[in-house]
């Protein structure tokens, strides 16, 4: 049993070093929704990297029955969600001026 656990691992490294990181990404928002940070982690990417990412991912799937979703980010303490770029990570809130920024999430559809 340990010998086909360590096999199926193996196979899953050897199809993640033949994607790209783009793939990767897509692979996993088409399975579930995901912010920047949790993709970063996945990926093993910094958040930035993983916004400019998606950018690319959603040009790649104009011309498919697929579309990214976009839950943009939220201010924690006053709500306004109207950013003018929702797949961004803006670092406060136009409103208030607060920090609290509830970062954007992701999913492929």
């Amino acid at each position: 049993m340990a010998i086909y656990l360590a096999v199926v691992a193996d196979e899953t490294r050897m199809r993640e070093a033949e994607e790209t990181t783009r793939q990767r990404l897509a692979t996993v928002l088409r399975d579930g929704d995901g912010t920047p940070s949790e993709l970063a982690v996945e990926l093993e990417v910094p958040p930035h990297v993983v916004v400019d990412h998606v950018q690319h991912v959603a040009r790649s799937l104009e011309e498919t029955d697929e579309q990214l979703l976009v839950a943009p980010p939220t201010c924690r303490d006053c709500g306004f969600d109207g950013f003018d770029e929702p797949a961004n990570l803006p670092s406060r809130c136009p409103t208030c001026k607060s920090e609290s920024i509830a970062e954007p999430a992701f999913t492929i559809e």
